[in-house]
């Protein structure tokens, strides 16, 4: 939860892209972030995989008008609409990208390569039919918003019982990357996203950030198995929610054209 997924990337710039706010140049140096390179394989009418610019305006001459990103977890398809395969696919990868306007989905594989010591990710983005049907799950912005405030406060409060609210220099130090990422340019979603998809997003991702901590912090108080069976039992909807809103903002652009606002 702490890293923006590929598919928030490439699903944000390639809507932006697709209004015409940014150039394919642009749009796809913010999708590949930090990876080295990524491509796209099994486009109609292109017989080995292509780079991100020549896809995107592949998809967009399909008839791709917007994107939209899965987030699923095992027994919560979320963002997802079927065929099987493809949600199969999409919950190995734990996110994936469905396009509206054309029954076209996007997995991501990541793979490692270069040298030890100079090892890098390049992605493969396979390209799979998708069902025209209504995404599993989804909130609206507002439902996603009211939901976050509950389970921020309902994070707190398991984390302080649990004495892993946050001591410690591996807690500090993912506090302060999230610090400097929030006050970094603003740059939580690409252009032509409303602000209130920001707000959602960043909240999101702050709860993300508690979820992360009391797994990745260390036992705390909960030293016994069952103890520990509690807090994970605790956190599971709040882990949930954050996904779930994720996934509210990064399809808020296509949620907009739906209902007329663009």
């Amino acid at each position: 939860m702490l890293s923006e997924p590929r598919s928030g990337r490439l699903t944000a710039w390639g809507n932006a892209l697709l209004a015409g706010l940014v150039s394919p140049d642009d749009a796809a140096l913010a999708i590949v972030g930090e990876d080295a390179v990524h491509r796209v394989d099994g486009l109609p009418g292109e017989g080995a995989p292509v780079g991100l610019t020549l896809a995107l305006g592949r998809l967009r001459a399909l008839g791709v008008t917007g994107l939209r990103v899965a987030l699923p977890a095992p027994g919560h398809p979320l963002g997802l609409s079927g065929p099987p395969e493809f949600n199969a696919r999409a919950l190995d990868a734990g996110e994936a990208v469905v396009c509206h306007g054309a029954a076209f989905g996007l997995v991501p594989e990541a793979y490692e390569a270069g040298p030890e010591g100079d090892v890098h990710a390049e992605v493969v983005w396979r390209v799979l039919p998708v069902r025209e049907a209504p995404p599993a799950d989804v909130p609206s912005l507002g439902e996603a918003e009211r939901e976050l405030a509950e389970a921020l406060r309902e994070a707190t409060e398991v984390l302080s019982k649990l004495d892993v609210a946050g001591s410690g220099p591996v807690a500090e130090a993912a506090i302060d990357a999230y610090r400097a990422r929030a006050e970094r340019g603003r740059e939580v979603l690409a252009p032509g996203y409303p602000p209130r998809a920001v707000r959602v997003l960043e909240l999101a991702q702050r709860v993300g950030l508690l979820v992360s901590l009391a797994y990745g912090n260390g036992h705390g108080a909960a030293v016994s198995s069952a103890e520990m069976r509690a807090r994970s039992e605790a956190l599971r909807p709040v882990e949930r929610t954050a996904r779930r809103a994720q996934v509210a903002a990064y399809n808020a652009y296509v949620e907009e054209r739906e209902r007329g606002g663009r």
